[in-house]
């Protein structure tokens, strides 16, 4: 043989072999459960489901303490402090605050535990019982932690309320839990003030800053205590009182969902079921230790930030707080020439939402479309080699040219999140292919993609970091069991070839209690089977890969039967078509009595209007820009193209569209705090023009 056949040959067979390997890797073993006949798979590396990582550690209480002991002098809390606020007002005449923050001010563990059990001290000085409840109705923050340990060691149920959560289910949230302390930020504290008349259990308001508004020491009077963070702990500190510490069967979070349809329901976990999912991702995650820097900076109202800021103290991580404008050094609320939340922490590991890594994808393209010529050409080609060498190709990029590519092109696009990630968990929603392999690529980074919901304390399954594929969500986490069961009215049967499929049951330690004084959905959602094993009936639709891999492919409440019998799944068509370019948001619509669907679709700015711009398009504003019929027709031909590419059927395919120009916020009401469409508010506020969609 030739030298230079041989130097075909091997790689070719390298490669093969290499696929071959990755095929047959088991990351799933078939399990014996108990409860409905299903198809069940446990993670490949546990017999049963891991209850707690640290030997003796039962509650979130105990393992808070136990940090703070061993990793006394180390950082633990740091939050930028504020240098200046300013405005800008744009082209377009509006105004926008821009913020310039300084570098990390850091709190050891010994001192947040000292303030914890100050603050602890405080709550009971000021009257609050064991057997009430505190709500933290804030943004993610130090202070926020800090109230949520306090209360832990006092065995105080904490009641989790979204900072975004609009009055109606405010009020509803803080009425049903009967909640009598509210610890919460300035901006939260007006919003209190305006719905005062309507609480009707609340006595004591504590507020994280030191400057509480005028409007709410009106609207407090005589019925509330209103106090600061500092003045609660300063009282505490000189008065200690002795802990009283939980047990893992009590009910450590009432946690509010964010109520994507109707009203929010209280979901109920105990300590035991937090610590479970904790656990279960520290043995997944590699080489999580206490080198590591988290970036926080998503809602700790959601369980999947909940989780992490459970984990990092636990291994002797260090937490640097930030927010989604604040994120990096363009996002909107930085000023001009200073440093984002990233850049100023360099953190090692995050957690994301498919939103926010969608638009890093986005920022970084926009940039290299922009710069065009040889910078556009060196990236196209340095991603399509790593491209290649991801897929499992030998003649992509390995060894030395890999690291050539991160030095001359990925470098810059990794600083963007502060030069130093390793690891990305990415959970919330479905993560598209293409943003998981450009984040893999770019980043240089595996992203750990996990499914799981409130109800499961964010335990389910979980991706391995070795897991090249895309569009799964990975084996069983260590603490989960899955389980398929038939659902017969969908055509979904664990006994399918080549794959089974059915509804997503999750089984273990993790999954929770139940919701809140709702007994009825409880029953109807929760089952426990002859073996005392908790599962939750999710309404997802799922499949398992031969490797005990999950794929989720539907969802039972997101199915519309269309006028000719055709089944339409919303949210898997909305996932195919948010790849395109020109998109930011979308929701499908389908309708029983007509035989096709329509969609509103919210346009992403920056590309439409470089589109435009290369067209010579001319318009006044984005709004304006959104009106022509040559921009609508643009952004439906690349929706089809998407569609196409997801293998779409003909009636799947949005038929119109409504092309709009304002963002869906958490703010606007349209979005939940973790970025799902709402759809029932959307469908109401739009409901003019889904009918002339129809109609014309």
């Amino acid at each position: 043989m030739g030298p230079y056949v041989a130097g075909v040959l091997v790689p070719l067979v390298v490669t093969i072999l290499l696929q071959n390997r990755r095929s047959r890797k088991k990351r799933g073993l078939p399990a014996d459960v108990g409860g409905e006949p299903g198809y069940a798979i446990r993670n490949r590396r546990f017999n049963a489901p891991v209850e707690t990582a640290w030997d003796g550690i039962t509650t979130l209480a105990e393992l808070f303490e136990y940090s703070c002991k061993k990793y006394h002098h180390k950082k633990l809390l740091g939050t930028r402090k504020l240098l200046s606020r300013e405005m800008e007002v744009s082209a377009d005449g509006r105004s926008f605050e821009k913020l310039h923050l300084g570098d990390y001010e850091w709190l050891s563990y010994g001192q947040a535990f000292e303030i914890v059990c100050n603050f602890s001290s405080g709550l009971a000085l000021l009257g609050h019982q064991r057997d009430e409840r505190v709500a933290i109705f804030a943004d993610t923050c130090e202070e926020w932690l800090m109230a949520l340990q306090s209360c832990f060691r006092r065995n105080v149920t904490v009641v989790t309320i979204y900072a975004s959560l609009g009055e109606e289910a405010l009020c509803y949230s803080l009425n049903q839990t009967e909640v009598t302390t509210v610890i919460c930020g300035q901006k939260e504290l007006k919003k209190l003030a305006d719905i005062s008349g309507q609480l009707d259990t609340v006595k004591r308001v504590i507020c994280i800053e030191n400057e509480i508004p005028s409007s709410a020491i009106v609207a407090a009077g005589s019925n509330w205590v209103l106090k600061t963070f500092s003045e609660v702990e300063t009282l505490g500190r000189g008065n200690p009182v002795d802990p009283d510490l939980p047990l893992a069967a009590d009910t450590a979070v009432i946690m509010y969902t964010s109520g994507s349809t109707g009203l929010p329901k209280g979901v109920m976990m105990t300590h035991r079921n937090v610590l479970a999912t904790a656990s279960a991702v520290l043995t997944i995650v590699p080489g999580l230790g206490s080198k590591d820097v988290y970036l926080a900076y998503l809602p700790l109202a959601h369980i999947l930030e909940l989780a992490a800021e459970t984990i990092v103290p636990g291994i002797g991580g260090s937490i640097g707080y930030g927010s989604p404008l604040t994120l990096t050094d363009t996002s909107n609320k930085i000023k001009k020439g200073t440093k984002g939340d990233a850049s100023a922490l360099s953190p090692t590991v995050m957690a994301a939402v498919p939103a926010i890594l969608d638009r890093v994808r986005d920022g970084v393209r926009k940039k290299v479309d922009a710069a065009g010529g040889l910078s556009k050409k060196l990236f196209d080609l340095a991603y399509s080699r790593r491209l290649s060498a991801i897929n499992g190709n030998w003649f992509g990029a390995w060894g030395l040219e890999r690291h050539f590519w991160n030095l001359l092109v990925f470098k810059k696009v990794q600083a963007i999140l502060g030069g130093r990630i390793r690891f990305i968990l990415s959970g919330g929603a479905p993560l598209s292919g293409d943003t998981q392999r450009f984040i893999n690529i770019c980043l240089g980074a595996p992203i750990g993609q996990g499914y799981g919901l409130t109800e499961t304390c964010a335990g389910g399954t979980f991706s391995d970091y070795d897991d090249t594929s895309v569009g799964r969500v990975g084996p069983p986490l260590p603490c989960s069991y899955i389980k398929l069961i038939d659902w017969a009215e969908g055509g979904y049967q664990t006994s399918d070839s080549p794959m089974p499929r059915g509804e997503i049951i999750i089984g273990g330690p993790n999954v929770t209690l139940g919701y809140f004084k709702n007994e009825e959905k409880t029953k109807e959602v929760y089952k426990v089977d002859e073996r005392g094993m908790s599962w939750f009936y999710t309404g997802d639709i799922g499949q398992f890969h031969a490797d005990g891999c999950l794929e989720i492919i539907d969802r039972k409440k997101d199915i519309v039967k269309l006028q000719h019998g055709e089944y339409v799944s919303l949210g898997k068509v909305e996932a195919a078509l948010i790849v395109s370019s020109y998109v930011d948001n979308i929701m499908l619509h389908a309708d029983p009595f007509h035989s096709y669907c329509v969609a509103i679709v919210v346009a992403a700015q920056a590309a439409v209007e470089d589109w435009a711009r290369k067209h010579g398009i001319n318009f006044g504003d984005f709004h304006e820009l959104c009106q022509k019929e040559e921009t609508i027709k643009e952004v439906y031909a690349s929706l089809v193209k998407a569609a196409k590419a997801a293998r779409l059927e003909k009636f799947e395919i949005p038929a119109k569209i409504k092309l709009l120009s304002e963002a869906w916020t958490p703010e606007s009401g349209l979005v939940t705090a973790a970025l799902k469409l709402k759809r029932d508010v959307i469908k109401k506020a739009f409901s003019q023009e889904l009918a002339q969609l129809y109609s014309s």
